[in-house]
């Protein structure tokens, strides 16, 4: 996934990440960053439900541009669905279908992170290990 990230150019600038050690790890095989994020690790995020994640997200500040978010399922795929526009297309249909350990989708926001709520991003891209070990 690291160099699925690189060739597509997502960088994220700051991450969150669940104080859970399975989501540190998923975190570190993503390392080294060509340009460091800054990393918060967060015991909320641990089997977190959409309320707690999105919670998180809106508190992020005006500035940052890019947030990756590594934590649990279902909690992590319930937020996915909630916060699709349905515009996605195919990526968002396979996202909506499936959401496997350690696959990435990246979002579009219209606005601040202070006003993110349900249907309000689109999905770009939806990634899995499997179908990157198959191309």
């Amino acid at each position: 996934m690291r160099a699925a990230m690189r060739g597509r150019g997502l960088a994220p600038e700051v991450v969150l990440v669940s104080s859970a050690r399975r989501a540190l790890q998923t975190l570190e095989a993503l390392e080294p960053w060509d340009d460091m994020p800054l990393i918060e690790p967060m015991d909320s995020l641990y089997m977190a439900g959409p309320e707690q994640i999105l919670a998180a997200l809106r508190q992020l500040g005006p500035t940052v541009r890019s947030v990756m978010v590594v934590g649990h399922n279902p909690g992590l795929h319930e937020t996915a669905r909630l916060l699709a526009d349905g515009r996605g297309g195919e990526a968002e249909a396979a996202m909506r279908a499936d959401y496997p350990t350690a696959c990435l989708t990246e979002f579009t926001i219209p606005g601040g992170w202070d006003t993110l709520s349900p249907g309000t991003a689109r999905v770009r891209l939806f990634l899995t290990p499997r179908a990157l070990a198959g191309a």
